[in-house]
């Protein structure tokens, strides 16, 4: 840890990542609307594939009231700065990254920008990078969202291990970007199923009942006045801590045997693992391999995401009947687990072989 830092006046203040033909929001904003062109048979509902450059087309979707404020979840997988051209499977050109640098930089912001338009104020946003651009792109959407809005920066394992040559470590990561419009916005708790390793710290028994427990603190950081800053059984919480419960609740939750007394009297709260119904979902992914690294169905289109990481997205931060919208839909995989989820969609892609790829 260092030492000898300057002392904060606790104005830390915004910042900014500047670079050359940096657009005004308000210019961005005055973007002429496309002629939107539809796929398929939807054409009136939620349920919307719509073939065209993305920047019109979302230019165009904030002026239908229908769409604009009402999307409670976006997630978009664009291209990722590579320098290079990808074709699908049977060798069909998909699409061109060639942007890199500032060039890329505002090339997504301006998107950004429309789609936190669109966003609903309870709406989420999932950005999914590599490691070439996630870090700026974080300062642009801490200036469009607030950095307040920044919920994870969540770390996918996306390959098996590499045999690199080169000298520097294996990159088998990739990571997403969750934010937020507000600090109330839609969640819905991921969890992992229980394994006798996830269990491993529910390493009591019961005596009673049998049931296994874990023993956790019943008091939290942070200094109260109120009850939970005062003594319960005559003992005070630890300095620069409080009970996380009224003294009256720690006695109704001892009265049921669910307190812990330790021989030198310390008491911690017996948790269930009965009751709890899974692991909560971390922020590092290891289970959501690329499709093409594991034995399932793909499409054959270019990096083409697993199904799963969409359906643990999409489960967690929207519910039935919203809107999810991909305006670099690419594969589809977004789409098909909308649909799958009760969701309704949105889809948007330039690529003729993606359009191609989504119909089938």
């Amino acid at each position: 840890m260092s030492t000898g830092t300057p002392k904060s006046n606790g104005n830390g203040g915004s910042v900014r990542l500047e670079y050359a033909f940096k657009r005004s929001a308000a210019e961005i904003l005055s973007t002429e609307p496309a002629r939107l062109v539809h796929i398929g048979k939807r054409r009136q509902g939620h349920n919307r594939l719509i073939f065209g450059e993305n920047l019109g087309v979302l230019a165009a979707l904030a002026q239908d009231e229908r769409v604009v404020g009402r999307v409670r979840l976006i997630y978009i997988d664009p291209p990722f700065a590579t320098k290079a051209t990808f074709q699908s499977r049977d060798l069909h050109h998909a699409y061109e990254d060639t942007l890199s640098g500032a060039e890329f930089i505002e090339f997504l912001r301006e998107r950004l920008i429309f789609l936190h338009r669109l966003l609903a104020d309870d709406g989420s946003l999932y950005l999914h990078l590599d490691e070439r651009m996630t870090f700026p792109m974080k300062l642009v959407l801490d200036e469009i969202f607030g950095s307040g809005s920044y919920r994870n920066c969540i770390t996918r394992k996306k390959c098996n291990p590499k045999n690199y040559t080169r000298k520097t470590y294996g990159n088998v990561a990739d990571y997403i970007l969750f934010y937020t419009k507000s600090g109330s916005y839609c969640w819905n708790k991921q969890v992992e199923p229980w394994t006798e390793d996830r269990a491993k710290e529910y390493r009591y028994v019961d005596r009673e009942t049998g049931r296994r427990y874990m023993k956790v603190p019943i008091h939290a950081p942070g200094i109260r006045n109120g009850e939970t800053g005062q003594p319960w059984r005559g003992m005070l919480p630890p300095p620069g801590k409080h009970w996380q419960y009224l003294p009256s609740k720690l006695d109704e939750m001892d009265a049921r045997g669910e307190i812990f007394w330790s021989a030198t009297g310390n008491p911690r709260r017996k948790v269930y693992l009965d009751e709890r119904e899974g692991v909560p979902v971390q922020d590092i992914w290891l289970d959501m391999r690329d499709a093409h690294n594991q034995n399932i169905h793909i499409t054959g289109y270019p990096t083409e995401k697993p199904r799963e990481l969409l359906r643990r997205i999409v489960s967690a931060s929207s519910n039935p009947g919203d809107i999810v919208l991909d305006c670099f839909a690419g594969s589809g995989t977004t789409l098909v687990v909308a649909e799958e989820l009760g969701r309704r969609w949105i889809g948007v892609d330039s690529a003729a072989e993606a359009m191609r790829t989504m119909v089938k």
